[in-house]
């Protein structure tokens, strides 16, 4: 091979285009087209973390829009590009679910939906209308404790857009608020403190915000500790536990199912579940007390 810069002499020339063609290569001047008309590789597709997770395309149909209101970006831009302000073209998606277990080995991206009822309500039916999820999918996420509600809708962010902003100032109207016979005697601060659904049917009064944490936290090592040989000893008070690492004591925000408190309750056959007296991080392992009851 020449230097940079040095040019091929003419026999060097003859001599390299000898040679490509005896292994049947083009000259280089007649492989320009051919790499210029020829097409872009298809698009990867893209793949879930879960293999319970996988897209699911809803047909495109015309419907009604419901009483409720959906506060997310992406429910504001369907509603103000809607022509027709009783109907309008939807189409969305979400993934096929069977249930939150065999639990997958990573997180999904997180995702959390606020939802605040128009009309009176029942918690798992309306999540499940409003953010296309199936309903036995909304059903676990309540037995996780991923779905929150509060009487009266907080305060938004400074961020918040301001369709988020325009629909607090209506579900918070002083005139509706004191029709509303579940908040007589309670501050709207007090109102607006939030709390865990713990059943699908639970009935929501018009007004009432909800949380929803889609994609909540999970804990894959819970599955794969024999729980029992972890306890380190038991008495009638106390039970202390060799907790894992990569575990949570008492669960997490979104996700109370997978914690050391469930697990050791069901290895010890307890029917009422163990109860926490103090915290270890997550990626900590070591002893860790638990009471039968609260003193």
């Amino acid at each position: 091979n020449p230097n940079k810069g040095e040019k091929l002499n003419p026999a060097a020339a003859r001599r390299n285009g000898e040679a490509r063609g005896v292994l049947g290569l083009p000259p280089p001047t007649a492989m320009a087209p051919a790499l210029a008309a020829a097409p872009p590789p298809p698009p990867r597709p893209l793949l879930s973390s879960s293999p319970l997770l996988t897209t699911h395309r809803i047909p495109r149909r015309r419907r009604r829009f419901s009483p409720t209101t959906h506060l997310d970006a992406a429910a504001t831009a369907r509603a103000t590009r809607a022509a027709d302000p009783v109907e309008a073209l939807t189409a969305t998606s979400y993934p096929a679910y069977d249930r939150l277990l065999p639990c997958p080995s990573k997180d999904d991206p997180p995702r959390i939906e606020h939802l605040v009822a128009r009309e009176d309500e029942v918690a798992g039916d309306f999540i499940s209308r409003s953010l296309n999820l199936p309903p036995l999918y909304v059903a676990d996420l309540i037995r996780f404790g991923a779905v929150y509600y509060a009487l009266v809708a907080p305060q938004p962010p400074p961020y918040a857009a301001p369709e988020h902003v325009r629909i607090f100032r209506e579900v918070t109207e002083p005139s509706l608020l004191r029709q509303r016979a579940s908040i007589k005697g309670k501050t709207v601060r007090e109102a607006q403190k939030t709390f865990r659904v713990t059943d699908p049917s639970q009935h929501l009064e018009a007004g009432t915000y909800l949380r929803v944490h889609v994609h909540p936290k999970r804990f894959p090592r819970c599955y794969e500790i024999d729980w029992k040989s972890r306890v380190v000893a038991t008495t009638d008070d106390f039970v202390v536990l060799n907790k894992p690492a990569a575990t949570s004591v008492g669960g997490a925000t979104d996700n109370i199912e997978e914690s050391c408190v469930v697990f050791t309750s069901r290895a010890l056959g307890l029917e009422s579940p163990l109860m926490t007296t103090h915290q270890i991080d997550n990626c900590s392992e070591g002893w860790f007390v638990f009471c039968y009851q609260l003193i």
